[in-house]
């Protein structure tokens, strides 16, 4: 039998210790059932405040910059989420940017994967790409202050687009969730970054030469630490520590 089956077994053992010694048997849970249970059980009233936030940057050679930063916080007192898009420009040197001549081929599965998905293909010379996913997890006794909103409020079916000497970029909302889109001017590639459909994507195509490319998304939570019951809230996570000294 494989660890994981032993970590279930012995995780209800300790749970419910009266049938244990009642001569309980465990059960064998199957890879399948356990896929549909990991990393979805979130203890009743600990996520006091969610948010997100996403940056997509697209630098050429020429030091021209195009791209968006999105946000979204959601408390007790939020009504629906909202995101807030702020697109980001600037200049660069004014040199003359190289036309870009690489080719990326294939990809079209990127489109349909499940969770968090990160792809950087290149076909040119002295690129460099960033695809970042961050979770940050704290505790307190009440939601923090909603920050206030900065940028243009995205509304469904809408898209705010900008545009520079860099290329374009489109902020969109789509599946349920946000998609950003950077196409770079003088073929130099393009970028996508999408929190939809249940998943994430971080996609870059780099054609030209000598791009920087940046690809974030960062998940804040604040868990409430100041519960009805302490004992109550940890007693799952005490039961697993004692799975130390069997060796797990």
């Amino acid at each position: 039998m494989k660890t994981s089956y032993w970590l279930a077994a012995a995780c209800l053992i300790a749970s419910v210790p009266a049938y244990a010694s009642a001569g309980f048997k465990p059960i064998e849970v199957k890879d399948q059932e356990l896929s549909t249970l990991r990393g979805r059980y979130v203890m009743p009233g600990r996520i006091i405040s969610f948010g997100i936030v996403m940056n997509s940057t697209w630098r050429n050679a020429s030091g021209d910059m195009i791209g968006a930063s999105a946000s979204m916080q959601i408390q007790q007192s939020t009504v629906r989420p909202e995101f807030y898009v702020t697109t980001v420009k600037e200049s660069g040197n004014g040199s003359t940017l190289a036309q870009g001549t690489g080719n990326v081929i294939g990809g079209a599965g990127l489109a349909t994967t499940q969770g968090v998905t990160q792809s950087v293909r290149a076909a040119g010379d002295g690129n460099t790409a960033y695809n970042n996913v961050a979770i940050d997890v704290k505790e307190a006794n009440q939601a923090p202050a909603l920050v206030p909103a900065q940028g243009q409020l995205l509304l469904s079916g809408q898209t705010i687009t900008g545009s520079n000497a860099a290329g374009s970029v489109a902020v969109s909302a789509t599946g349920g969730g946000i998609q950003m889109a950077i196409q770079a001017n003088n073929n130099q590639g393009a970028a996508l970054q999408q929190a939809a459909h249940g998943g994430l994507l971080q996609n870059t195509r780099l054609l030209g030469n000598s791009n920087l490319v940046n690809n974030l998304t960062q998940l804040n939570v604040v868990l409430n630490n100041n519960g009805p019951s302490s004992g109550a809230l940890d007693c799952n996570l005490t039961q697993l520590k004692g799975l130390r000294n069997l060796g797990y």
